[in-house]
């Protein structure tokens, strides 16, 4: 079951993080003249949000693990 839950975990976090990175990338062009920062800044946004996603994910799995048995 951990293998299903490794790959939920891959998923969705992938999916927050593209989702945060053309977000961010988008708004950030406006605002700077060249595209070497946005670029920089929106990957920093996707890291963080795929961790963050990545650790909510696993914890959840683990709680309604933990409550099913």
């Amino acid at each position: 079951m951990w293998l299903f839950d490794l790959a939920l975990i891959l998923i969705f976090s992938a999916l927050g993080a593209l989702c945060a990175f053309v977000i961010t990338y988008g708004e950030y062009l406006k605002h700077y003249p060249d595209k070497k920062r946005p670029l920089k800044m929106a990957a920093q946004t996707a890291l963080a949000a795929f961790a963050f996603f990545a650790v909510i994910t696993f914890l959840l799995t683990f709680l309604l693990r933990s409550f099913i048995k």
